[in-house]
């Protein structure tokens, strides 16, 4: 399987990821790509910033990779990107990309890799309010209010 794992600040490109997925054996490539939003619990965001150890999150990467490879073996590639630094409102924090010969199998390998991504990558997010900023662990319904990331 090919992968391709990275933590960036430079503006993530589905286009540029799904490239890189190309064969001819994969009849289906399976995409995820998530954005930031303008609100969160009834409040104006007005931006977002991500902080990473980029080792140790480049790591975990790898290890969803290989979690996908067991899974699903007959996934072709697998490319995961997860963008770090400030993003402005519906600019992509993580993209999730998977190829394989039937859609089936790219589907769950691509929903697994967001699912685990968000349970396991050791990423924070700082949410910016006109009135204060909140940081968030990147785990599900997770949050530490206030100060600086863990």
């Amino acid at each position: 399987m090919r992968t391709h794992f990275e933590i960036t600040e430079s503006p993530l490109s589905i286009e540029a990821l799904v490239a890189r997925l190309a064969d001819p054996s994969a009849g289906a490539v399976a995409t995820f790509s998530g954005t930031a939003r303008n609100t969160f619990a009834g409040k104006e965001v007005r931006y977002l910033e991500y902080e990473a150890y980029r080792p140790m999150a480049e790591q975990v990467l790898a290890d969803i990779g290989t979690e996908i490879a067991i899974r699903w073996p007959h996934v072709i590639a697998i490319a995961i990107a997860h963008r770090v630094g400030r993003l402005e409102i519906g600019e992509s924090s993580v993209i999730v990309a998977v190829s394989a010969p039937h859609r089936r199998e790219a589907l769950q390998a691509c929903a697994y890799g967001i699912d685990r991504l968000k349970a396991i990558l050791p990423v924070w997010k700082k949410e910016v309010f006109a009135d204060g900023e909140v940081w968030r662990e990147n785990v599900f319904g997770n949050s530490t209010q206030g100060g600086e990331p863990p």
